[in-house]
């Protein structure tokens, strides 16, 4: 079971504190700047637009969190079942057999994916779906190469049975 690197969900919680931050900063520096502010019929609707934003931003967070969570891949030693998370209600499953892979990819870009060992990894195959994408993954380098490995047994597995078929058909 394969979930998103942290620092791509720390990377977007970063974006929730830091405009926190500045909301708090507004409320403590807004009555020093403006002091009409201080007025009760300003008062009311400063505050109201204060919490609306805070809103906003928890629901972003709250949202950012659903995508990192249910974004999954699980890899098997039959398939790969990929579950992305589109928003709150929307939720696309897709499977595939490791007999239909042809090429597996990963890339590492940038300086802190390569400290952190995080990056992409595609899966090229011969179906519908042509490329599975695993994206922001811890240690993408070995998710490839055991991808390729699975991929190879049931290669090896499919021949196998290939070959034992035809021997029982002519015998």
């Amino acid at each position: 079971m394969i979930h998103r690197h942290w620092f791509n969900l720390l990377a977007h919680l970063f974006t929730v504190v830091l405009l926190s931050v500045v909301a708090i900063g507004s409320i403590l520096l807004m009555p020093f700047l403006f002091t009409e502010i201080l007025l009760p019929e300003h008062l009311h609707l400063f505050l109201f637009l204060e919490n609306t934003f805070f809103v906003f931003l928890w629901i972003y967070g709250f949202l950012v969190w659903i995508d990192y969570y249910f974004d999954v891949w699980i890899v098997t030693n039959e398939r790969i079942v990929n579950i992305e998370q589109k928003g709150l209600f929307v939720r696309h499953i897709s499977e595939l057999n490791f007999s239909r892979i042809q090429d597996v990819t990963s890339t590492v870009e940038g300086i802190i994916p390569t400290i952190l060992n995080f990056g992409d990894v595609f899966i090229q195959t011969a179906g519908e779906q042509e490329r599975f994408t695993f994206r922001q993954v811890p240690d993408p380098l070995r998710i490839k190469d055991t991808v390729m490995r699975l991929a190879k047994g049931s290669l090896d597995t499919d021949l196998r049975n290939i070959a034992a078929s035809l021997q029982s058909r002519e015998a």
